[in-house]
């Protein structure tokens, strides 16, 4: 095991301001990039602050009370978020995922979701609204989400034992309140709710079975649990392959106890190999972007808080939306500045990772607290 080495750049200000392309078709909600891959799901980062420091995204060695968030005036309006949300629903886009930092640090987020609530796609379909949170504060303000229009909640907890999940979220932060949060938006409506682990080779791989059986036990499918492969985002985390548990691994550890049956993917695209229990408790899934990368099917896109757009999660840079929304561009530009963008991505960062060749890929990479995961 070699040191801990933790990388102090700050990507945040890099980022070019797109051109308005004049000679740009009309969105048909077709728009594919250079590999063919289309635009479906709009990643929103609406704050760069979190309330937890887990150390594969926020280590506290870093995030500290020094650390310089963006101000309130640098953060897209909720006006400005739907605004270009809607301009991507025109070219494609049928999933909005609220993300953070923390969302549910954002003021008055219901408000937010209720705007975004009443965008429609081309054919006249709302788009499916989803957020991912620590559940710290989801009991709170799950009632007002889910009347405001949320479909779909994705928490994230790391661990079942409470000494093992405080040490990860480095806050001391209890497990039983992240639980009081999903029982809290079951009551509200949502379901099924997604529960993602991210499991750490030496930190929390003993809790994989633990995890799963409780959430089997009192939920039962209502309940989907998740396994992240620890991934390399950002730069501050010193990330390194021996701390990767291969899916393939955790997977025989849960089959040891429940067999499981491999389920179809839903819609094309999606990052998570889905499995059934055999005894019909319930399903898992394995998000593989180390071992088995999926970037041949990645339709994402990222938006960070202050409106820079990322087409990967591994990016370096940063298109500055805002940059064109405050100086007074039109949706029609707005509209021809993504489609040039995303007609000319290219990313496929974690194949070429997978494939030992990191010269093609970016050294430094944007954190992923500041453009959500």
């Amino acid at each position: 095991m070699g040191e801990k080495v933790i990388a102090l750049s700050d990507l945040r200000a890099l980022a070019d301001i797109p051109e308005i392309p004049a000679d740009a078709p009309a969105p048909d909600g077709l728009l594919s990039d250079a590999l063919g891959r289309p635009l479906r799901d709009l990643r929103i980062s609406v704050t760069d602050r979190c309330n937890f420091r887990c150390s594969y995204c926020m280590p506290k060695e870093v995030f500290d009370r020094d650390y310089r968030f963006l101000p309130q005036s640098s953060l897209l309006s909720f006006e400005e978020i739907t605004r270009l949300a809607s301009v991507f629903a025109l070219h494609g886009v049928t999933k909005l995922r609220l993300t953070g930092g923390e969302p549910l640090m954002r003021k008055h987020l219901d408000e937010l979701v209720r705007l975004l609530a009443e965008l429609r796609t081309p054919a006249g379909d709302p788009l499916e609204l989803t957020l991912t949170t620590n559940g710290s504060l989801l009991a709170r303000h799950a009632p007002a989400l889910r009347a405001a229009g949320l479909t779909r909640i994705t928490v994230s907890l790391d661990a079942l034992d409470d000494a093992i999940f405080q040490r990860m979220n480095d806050v001391g932060f209890p497990v039983g309140d992240v639980l009081a949060g999903i029982d809290a938006a079951l009551a509200a409506g949502f379901g099924p709710i997604k529960v993602n682990m991210v499991v750490k080779r030496g930190t929390n791989e003993h809790e994989i079975v633990p995890l799963a059986r409780h959430m089997r036990d009192h939920y039962g499918p209502q309940v989907v649990l998740r396994f992240i492969e620890y991934m390399d985002v950002g730069a501050t985390n010193g990330w390194r392959m021996d701390e990767v548990l291969p899916s393939d691994a955790v997977r025989a550890l849960l089959a040891q106890a429940w067999p499981l049956v491999p389920l179809p993917a839903r819609s094309p695209g999606e990052t998570a190999q889905r499995f059934a229990y055999a005894d019909g408790r319930g399903e898992v899934g394995f998000i593989s972007s180390v071992t088995q990368a999926f970037c041949g099917e990645c339709n994402r896109a990222r938006l960070s808080t202050e409106g820079k757009l990322f087409t990967c999660l591994f990016a370096s840079r940063g298109h500055d939306l805002r940059a064109l929304l405050r100086n007074g561009a039109t949706d029609v530009q707005l509209a021809a500045a993504v489609s040039r963008l995303w007609g000319r991505r290219e990313d496929r960062y974690s194949e070429l990772r997978s494939a030992s060749a990191p010269s093609d890929a970016p050294r430094q990479r944007i954190e992923m607290h500041y453009i959500g995961g």
